[in-house]
């Protein structure tokens, strides 16, 4: 929640993009009776959560079950399988150098790597680190960018929040992006929250065509009508440039700003460039399940670890959440919705003795 909170308020971000039936609580109706005296600040459509409403929200509920009681305020630097103890368990290794011994052990970090354009290590010349950022260090409050020009690369909806905020903030806005600007209110189609799409979702047998159908019903990044709304306004106004089936090629340190060649034959100079470039899931990139992988040999599809019915990894007690998970719960695995099913799908395990894959001792759970 820290960091849901702070790349919120650093992108200056109004309101979530999932209507308010996606939240932490169990009642799916919970934050729609909380905001019932803060009805101005559910957006249309569907009625999107704004950011400080979300955030409350999520306080109290973490006040009603009393989960900040449950809580070690600290990293997880390692993921130890101790598979020879009887029943088999996990050491975590702590960011202070401290250590705790876990029965299970549920993954839900999001474990998504950064996906880098390759241009970017082509570049030559040293560069001041603030002046080549991506998205997730990026922090507009306080930024001056009077004068300055922005060049932002990529075309989700991250990209569209950055772009405004350049905007508020005096920059002129250029935006690239490799296809077309692409429109839709949510990140998949909503029938895969049900049966609609999942059921012949999950009849499909092939690992690799889940993949693709996965990355098909997400098609890269997209941006909410709205803020294509605003965008346009921008556009109107000369401040924003938008170039669609555009890439970057080249870019070069000057001492003051950029030169970026791109594939549209044009060259630019600007002060800054962003990279709103997405995320990729390969769980051989992920640190924490590295001694896990090899202890137990995770069969792997495209990056995607193939897991049971519960979302745990074969042989062992370690559990999956967020967007590694997809292949077991379609393609919002990485959003509010997928985080709902999934639990559906862990917590039966943890709960109910005839779902463990040991029933020599009683289990417990240990909450990080």
């Amino acid at each position: 929640m820290s960091r849901w909170q702070h790349q919120f308020v650093a992108l200056q971000i109004p309101h979530l993009r999932s209507p308010a039936v996606h939240h932490p609580d169990p009642n799916p109706f919970a934050l729609r009776k909380f905001a019932e005296s803060r009805q101005n600040e559910l957006f249309p459509p569907y009625d999107l959560p704004g950011t400080q409403l979300f955030e409350d929200f999520c306080q109290d509920v973490i006040c009603r079950w009393h989960l900040h009681k449950h809580v070690v305020p600290l990293g997880v630097t390692r993921i130890e399988p101790l598979p020879y103890c009887l029943p088999p368990r996990f050491r975590l290794w702590l960011q202070d150098g401290s250590a705790i011994i876990a029965r299970r052990v549920v993954l839900a970090t999001g474990s998504a790597q950064l996906q880098i354009p390759d241009w970017t290590n082509k570049i030559q010349s040293t560069y001041p680190q603030d002046r080549l950022s991506h998205s997730q260090t990026v922090d507009l409050r306080g930024l001056q960018l009077v004068g300055e020009r922005v060049l932002i690369v990529g075309g989700g909806l991250t990209s569209g929040h950055l772009a405004l905020g350049a905007l508020s903030h005096g920059a002129k806005v250029h935006l690239m992006i490799r296809r077309q600007l692409q429109e839709k209110l949510f990140d998949a189609e909503p029938g895969w929250l049900g049966p609609k799409y999942l059921k012949a979702f999950f009849a499909e047998l092939d690992w690799e065509k889940r993949v693709s159908i996965i990355q098909q019903a997400r098609n890269g990044g997209s941006i909410t009508p709205a803020i294509a709304m605003q965008l346009r306004r921008q556009e109107r106004t000369g401040n924003l440039r938008i170039d669609e089936n555009c890439q970057v090629l080249q870019a070069e340190w000057l001492g003051k700003n950029w030169l970026v060649k791109c594939s549209n034959g044009s060259n630019y100079e600007y002060e800054r460039i962003w990279l709103s470039t997405g995320s990729k899931f390969d769980v051989m990139s992920e640190p924490l399940l590295t001694e896990v992988i090899e202890a137990y040999s995770i069969p792997i599809v495209k990056g995607f670890p193939v897991l049971d019915t519960c979302l745990r990894l074969p042989g062992c007690e370690l559990f999956i959440m967020g967007g590694l998970a997809a292949m077991q719960v379609g393609p919002t695995a990485r959003n509010l919705s997928g985080a709902r099913m999934a639990c559906e799908k862990i917590v039966p395990a943890i709960v109910k003795p005839s779902m463990a894959l040991s029933l020599k001792t009683p289990a417990h759970t240990v909450s990080l």
